[in-house]
């Protein structure tokens, strides 16, 4: 294939090695539909071509290659399309699932470079490389939950497959990960320093390489000593309070015991931080997003790509609340974050222990028939 260089997507074919790299800095790499379809164009036709043994997807910044990763999916036109009545917000999600779907089952190694922010749909296309390669620039999250929304992407795939509790706990908290910190997770498999990355990306043009396999041990063989003494260090927050607090039943136990253990630790303690931090989510979506993990944790990826293309309907038409566009808690999550930039949010209900199995459920409840299904065809 030859090379592809759009404004926002930039893909060549070097030494047997599909190169992407993500070119809208202004947005942090944020995917816009077009950038969408611009991969997934990219990778079916890579995918049968025998001249491409792997493919290597990096980001950039306002200074160059790397730096920033992708930040997610574009919110700005969420809300925008949202309250436009654009139907190619429903084209956004069916297309980025899709896309999600072909990288965890591309038949040749695709490796992400994961430098810098790394959130959102950025998740989404980096959580099914063959190899996830992060550096100590990076900022990994999942943080829907604090815009009214639920980690997508497959998040309730590969969330739920972390250790124990800990997929609830980075569902729900939007916990950041820095640098080699999701090593210890289960949420990237290599470290390399940042300023290591260059010589990686300039070696993937030179080396000779047989096929996709020998991409793949070049590239571990690179980074092993810098992954071994990066896995040496697990995160503060690692430790036997979140599987105790996260592995309980409901949301309203959880609030319970850590605010049990803040009373006995004090305000400075990971209780109190985490019980904030979920005063501070929208208390709908945390319900409908352990849903999601605790579902997702059973269910093969096709099938949890499906739910959440149902959950994300449900989220700007939230049909059995009566709540549509500006009252949709999606929305007015977006308008808060991102839009009017008041850090305001107006959620309803307010208080986490306010919330309903009546409230919940229906958003598990697909709005098409099977057959009919915008993913009905992934396997």
């Amino acid at each position: 294939m030859k090379t592809v260089f759009t404004s926002d997507v930039q893909a060549q074919c070097v030494n047997h090695v599909g190169l992407i790299t993500l070119n809208r800095p202004k947005a942090l790499n944020a995917l816009s539909l077009a950038m969408v379809r611009e991969l997934t164009h990219v990778l079916l036709a890579w995918q049968n071509d025998p001249q491409v043994y792997a493919v290597v997807i990096r980001g950039s910044n306002k200074e160059g290659p790397f730096g920033a990763f992708c930040a997610g999916g574009d919110i700005r036109y969420f809300h925008q399309a949202a309250l436009a009545g654009d139907t190619t917000l429903e084209d956004f999600f069916t297309e980025e699932y899709n896309l999600n779907h072909l990288i965890q089952n591309y038949p040749k190694p695709y490796v992400a470079l994961m430098d810098g922010i790394v959130m959102g749909g950025g998740m989404g296309i980096s959580q099914g490389a063959a190899l996830r390669v992060v550096t100590e620039r990076t900022q990994m999250a999942m943080p829907e939950t604090h815009i009214g929304l639920f980690p997508d992407v497959g998040g309730g795939y590969f969330l739920s497959r972390c250790q124990g509790a800990v997929g609830e706990y980075l569902a729900l908290t939007g916990q950041l990960l820095r640098g080699g910190e999701s090593l210890s997770v289960g949420l990237a498999d290599a470290f390399t320093p940042a300023e290591h990355l260059s010589v990686l990306w300039d070696g993937l043009t030179q080396q000779p390489f047989a096929n996709g396999q020998a991409v793949l041990t070049w590239l571990r063989e690179q980074t092993q000593a810098s992954t071994a003494q990066a896995k040496a260090t697990a995160p503060a927050w690692l430790h036997a309070e979140v599987d105790a607090v996260f592995a309980l039943p409901t949301l309203q136990d959880m609030v319970h015991a850590l605010q049990g253990l803040s009373d006995a630790q004090g305000a400075d303690s990971w209780a109190a931080h985490t019980l904030s931090a979920l005063r501070h989510r929208s208390p709908l979506m945390l319900h409908v997003t352990l849903e999601q993990v605790r579902r997702g944790r059973h269910m093969s990826l096709a099938d949890d790509l499906r739910m959440e293309r149902d959950l994300v309907r449900h989220c700007f038409h939230t049909d059995h609340l009566s709540r549509r566009g500006t009252s949709s808690e999606t929305v007015e999550g977006i308008r808060a974050l991102a839009v009017d930039k008041d850090r305001q949010p107006k959620w309803e209900p307010t208080r986490i222990e306010d919330i309903t199995p009546e409230m919940v459920l229906p958003f598990f409840v697909s709005p098409w028939p099977a057959v009919a299904h915008p993913l009905r065809h992934l396997a």
